[in-house]
């Protein structure tokens, strides 16, 4: 990318501009900058930190269910590659997929129990470090207090503002697939500006070559979040062509080009797994996706799942703690010397990136789960992380662009620090919006694992005792399969990996 400018807004029209001295007269600069960034930003990380603090802290209290017996006893007997190998000749072919599973559930509880906690600290670092990339970039100048801010909140409207709360950040299996991927995301874009800038063509190579390899990853981690990201790249790359004029190098091009190389290697060695080939065969007959019929199907369910996202209004504190960084931070988009329309371009890119990722994400869970496929919404991490993200920028765009427009006139005093409030205020309520949610999260996720602890030394005793077929109570929590989901005990996957586990023959219902 190109370099911002260093000039300022000092010297521009009759001084009435953006220039320090005007500020410092015209709003008394000392009290603005100094006063309520501190305040605002301290308010909203104390608000959202807790919630996602209570959410760290509901990890010691999971317990298995659904795909946590079969990934348990499998990490436990086989070992990490053991458990790889039997993903990808026997489950699924998402060899990464496995190797983090085996890697967590390779110590028996204790992986699942500070899984969270890592995705949060993971999430939180990198999303601030990019944060700082993106003010630098625009000529504004980095508040990591702010910027703290963002990433919590953020992170907060991703966990529990869905409807699969538990899903998305407690229960491993689902933050394996859909939650960690967008985590690796926030830190291949910090390595894309690392190799673009780095001067030395040494590190450039190895940024390319591990791009390439964490593009392989992720293809064999999580097809949806492949797809969006793979588009995202698409995108960027023909934005990147050097004469269009956003980028003076090839640099940001081949990043593109190498890390969706890196995507397509994966979904090929996915797809032509035997594992992969194995679930196509358990499928029943079905239309073409291409089929009228299907192509509708798909819309509507592309719609019903889009009506669940909008009608959650908590997403709006995104873009609200964008504007209070755009209004704290000064970003400035005329500050950048390329051409407008190509600004545009990129600024606007995130939209087709949400808009045809959710649609890829949907035409996915059709054609693996039917027309109830658009429910698994541990799915729309994929895109909803992208969405979040743009949000956020563009309120931190429209931020910076009040604040130039405030600082101007004569009530400046006044109505930056208003506009500050208003906009903390909005990110604010839509944390607090949570908070019953995320009460319920923890009633049932504490309750759960006291039965769930009491139940569990009852089992080992008897099977210590020498018992093959020991009663079992079905335990739901976060919409997930439990033993006995089905009628036909010869079809229960649950059952059987759970008896496993145990090391018994079979269980029955208590």
């Amino acid at each position: 990318m190109r370099t911002p400018s260093t000039g300022g807004d000092a010297g521009r029209g009759n001084g009435r501009g953006n220039g320090g001295r005007g500020i410092g007269r015209g709003i008394g600069r000392h009290s603005f900058t100094r006063g309520i960034p501190p305040a605002a930003g301290a308010i909203l990380v104390a608000a959202a930190g807790a919630l996602i603090a209570v959410g760290c802290f509901l990890g010691l209290y999971v317990r298995p269910t659904s795909d946590d017996w079969c990934a348990g006893w499998k990490a436990r007997d086989l070992g990490v590659f053991g458990i790889t190998s039997d993903f990808y000749r026997t489950q699924n072919g998402r060899i990464t997929n496995s190797f983090l599973s085996g890697v967590i559930y390779g110590d028996g509880l204790a992986g699942i129990k500070i899984l969270p906690t890592v995705i949060v600290v993971t999430f939180t670092v990198g999303l601030v470090l990019l944060g700082y990339e993106f003010i630098r970039l625009l000529g504004g100048r980095p508040r990591v207090l702010v910027l703290t801010a963002c990433a919590l909140v953020i992170q907060a409207l991703l966990y529990f503002a869905g409807t699969r709360s538990y899903q998305v950040l407690l229960w491993a299996p689902a933050t394996i697939s859909h939650t960690i991927p967008s985590v690796i995301g926030v830190w291949a874009l910090l390595l894309a500006v690392l190799t673009v800038r780095h001067p030395r063509a040494a590190v450039r190579t190895g940024g390319f070559v591990t791009a390439f390899l964490i593009g392989f990853a992720i293809g064999t981690l999580s097809e949806p979040f492949a797809l969006v990201s793979g588009l995202l790249a698409v995108g960027v790359g023909l934005l990147a062509v050097p004469r269009l004029g956003l980028a003076r190098t090839w640099r940001p091009f081949t990043w593109c080009l190498t890390w969706c190389a890196g995507l397509l290697c994966g979904l090929i060695v996915l797809y032509t797994s035997p594992g992969a080939r194995w679930r196509r065969a358990q499928q029943p007959d079905k239309e073409s996706l291409l089929s009228a019929r299907e192509l509708r199907g798909t819309v509507r369910d592309w719609l019903h799942m889009w009506d669940t996202v909008t009608g959650q209004w908590a997403y709006l504190g995104a873009a609200a703690v964008g504007i209070l960084l755009g209004l704290l931070g000064r970003p400035e988009l005329r500050r950048i010397a390329v051409p407008r329309r190509m600004l545009v371009a990129l600024v606007l890119l995130p939209v087709p990136v949400v808009v045809l990722g959710s649609l890829a994400v949907v035409v996915g869970l059709r054609s693996g789960y039917g027309p109830s496929g658009w429910t698994y919404a541990r799915t729309w991490t994929s895109y909803l992380v992208p969405m979040e993200l743009a949000l956020c920028l563009y309120g931190a765009l429209l931020g910076g662009r009040a604040r130039r427009s405030l600082a101007a006139r004569p009530n400046a005093a006044v109505a930056l620090p208003t506009a500050a409030l208003a906009a903390g205020g909005l990110a604010l309520a839509s944390v607090a919006v949570l908070v019953p949610d995320v009460q319920q999260l923890t009633t049932a996720t504490v309750s759960r694992a006291v039965a769930w602890d009491a139940q569990n030394s009852r089992i080992r005793a008897e099977a210590a005792k020498g018992a093959t077929d020991i009663g079992y109570r079905p335990m739901y929590i976060g919409n997930l399969a439990e033993p006995f989901y089905t009628s036909d005990y010869r079809r229960d996957w649950v059952a059987a990996c759970l008896s496993k586990w145990y090391g018994i023959h079979r269980i029955h219902r208590l």
